[in-house]
């Protein structure tokens, strides 16, 4: 007999050949799942379920029996990692590639250097979290800084689309005191290579809403509210059948 686990993690085909984001509700908002040849981002405040949001995909691409890439600026949290993957963390983990870059000029040192990793492990998946956090450290340099970020964001794409895989990326947010709103970092180019875009923000309580902001084949301002659990994201509409989970400020 299966396990618990194992029958949860069955991995479920979308449409058009989308990878399953491991979040039906997530992968409704984009139109199916994760599109291949396309950037994805992941933009909202600290705390608000992106970072689970991106475990839980990573995750569901593992299952599938893809490898995954996944760049992460803020410290990968293995302990999450094996709260969603659950019994079979240790296996999936052989497949799961992590690249922990220090500084913003490393991070796209990494990625100028990931093309044969993609093209030789099986990688369904490449991911980065955050983006932009160490890119924030050096927006003194103005336009430099700038320019990096959208090359290593061209980088990523030319990634998707050569070898037909999704890319997720998060992005940090700011305030913009002239719509008073939170925007997300990285300035008009950021926001045009990134063909769906999800804004995840605090609600009330424990609750946070995925928002869709953008996508080229749907209109903008569809959501679903969510709890963060152990096992990633759960609807707040379903019944609650398991502990939240207090993974951290991410």
């Amino acid at each position: 007999m299966e396990s618990p686990h194992r029958t949860r993690w069955q991995v479920i085909p979308t449409d058009a050949g989308r990878l399953p984001s491991g979040s039906p509700d997530l992968d409704q908002l984009l139109n199916g799942g994760l599109e291949p040849g396309t950037i994805t981002q992941f933009f909202g405040e600290p705390a608000s379920g992106k970072s689970s949001a991106c475990i839980l995909a990573a995750v569901t691409c593992l299952f599938s029996g893809r490898s995954v890439v996944f760049i992460d600026t803020e410290g990968f949290s293995i302990e999450r990692f094996r709260q969603i993957a659950g019994e079979h963390a240790a296996d999936l983990a052989e497949h799961l590639y992590i690249y922990e870059p220090t500084d913003f000029d490393q991070q796209g040192v990494m990625i100028a250097g990931m093309d044969t990793l993609v093209r030789t492990r099986n990688v369904g998946l490449i991911i980065v979290d955050s983006a932009t956090a160490l890119y924030r450290m050096n927006l003194e340099k103005g336009w430099d800084a700038m320019q990096k970020l959208t090359r290593q964001i061209i980088l990523l794409l030319g990634l998707a689309k050569r070898y037909r895989i999704p890319v997720v990326v998060t992005n940090q947010v700011y305030m913009d005191v002239v719509k008073n709103v939170y925007s997300g970092l990285g300035g008009t180019a950021l926001e045009h290579i990134s063909k769906s875009i999800i804004r995840f923000s605090r609600e009330q309580g424990a609750v946070r809403r995925a928002t869709l902001m953008k996508h080229r084949s749907l209109p903008a301002g569809d959501f679903f509210d969510f709890v963060i659990t152990e096992t990633g994201i759960r609807n707040t509409s379903e019944p609650g059948q398991e502990q939240e989970s207090s993974p951290g400020p991410r």
